[in-house]
């Protein structure tokens, strides 16, 4: 396993080329220390897990893994079918004509549902469609908490989680040097 930056992971999620609306996801407060813990899984993909805490209000910095190749039938229930939330990883849009041709695809899938009988999953759905996300789906997430499910994955992840923790821990020594934490 080999432990890199959050924002590497999320990229490697946002350039896999598998359904995009097969993405899971479950997330809380770490168990110890400050910040969040999350993961992402996706039955084709895998299961990556992020650690991550807000150095301050404008930076996020954290760690993550790939800790399994494939949501196998022990893994997968962990993962919400329909969960608290939703959730949708999106990369930049590169120039002003992307922004104006996604900001267009938008403004038509509003005005669909705004003149529909629709659901919010479906106005979420279309939405990541317009957007051509790479990755969107139910998300179980505690802000204040964490969901029942992630014990279960911490505990089925353990050797990643002790080594994630470490690594966090670590940076958050070398980026904080001042206050109460």
């Amino acid at each position: 396993m080999r432990v890199r930056d959050w924002q590497d992971i999320l990229e490697d999620v946002v350039e896999n080329d598998t359904d995009p609306d097969g993405w899971r996801a479950v997330g809380g407060d770490r168990a110890n220390g400050i910040g969040e813990d999350l993961y992402l899984g996706h039955p084709s993909v895998g299961v990556y897990q992020l650690k991550t805490y807000a150095k301050n209000p404008f930076e996020v910095q954290g760690v993550g893994a790939e800790v399994a190749r494939k949501l196998d039938d022990e893994i997968e229930p962990l993962f919400p079918e329909d969960g608290s939330g939703l959730f949708g990883v999106q990369p930049p849009v590169e120039d002003e004509s992307e922004a104006k041709q996604t900001a267009n695809r938008l403004e038509e899938v509003l005005k669909t549902h705004a003149e529909a009988p629709t659901t919010p999953d479906a106005l979420f759905e279309d939405m990541m469609d317009a957007m051509d996300s790479p990755a969107y789906g139910p998300m179980e997430f505690e802000p204040r908490d964490r969901p029942d499910a992630m014990g279960d994955l911490t505990d089925t992840f353990e050797e990643a989680e002790q080594l994630l923790d470490a690594e966090l821990e670590d940076l958050i020594d070398e980026s904080v040097d001042r206050g109460v934490y």
